[in-house]
């Protein structure tokens, strides 16, 4: 499968890819406050790694060099390129929060569900 990536500048990749790493470390504070489960984050610059009660890790990672946002869980590692207003798994399509949500729910071992920014 080959996606036709939207052609993004170097600011506007920035400004999409941190927005998602935003969205995810809100929800995860909201799913924290609202005693779904304990989820820790830790984010440096384009990294964030969330760190599950079972000792399991998910981490997100920006690419800038080949505007791609990288998702490393224990079901695999994905990338992710921004297609058409969406961030679409490379070889799959899959959406990125909907992959995300999946591999979420997996490692907490309850259902859990990340969107995209509005």
């Amino acid at each position: 499968m080959t996606l036709q990536p939207t052609p993004l500048s170097d600011s506007e990749y920035h400004s999409k890819s941190h927005a998602v790493l935003a969205a995810v470390e809100a929800r995860v504070d909201q799913l924290l406050q609202d005693d779904v489960v304990d989820i820790d984050t830790q984010r440096t610059g384009g990294l964030l790694e969330l760190s599950f009660p079972n000792g399991s890790k998910i981490i997100l990672n920006t690419q800038p060099p080949l505007h791609e946002i990288w998702m490393a869980a224990r079901s695999g590692g994905f990338h992710y390129k921004y297609v058409d207003g969406r961030w679409l798994d490379t070889r799959t399509a899959q959406e990125f929060f909907e992959a995300l949500s999946a591999c979420a729910t997996e490692q907490a071992g309850r259902p859990l569900s990340f969107t995209a920014p509005a």
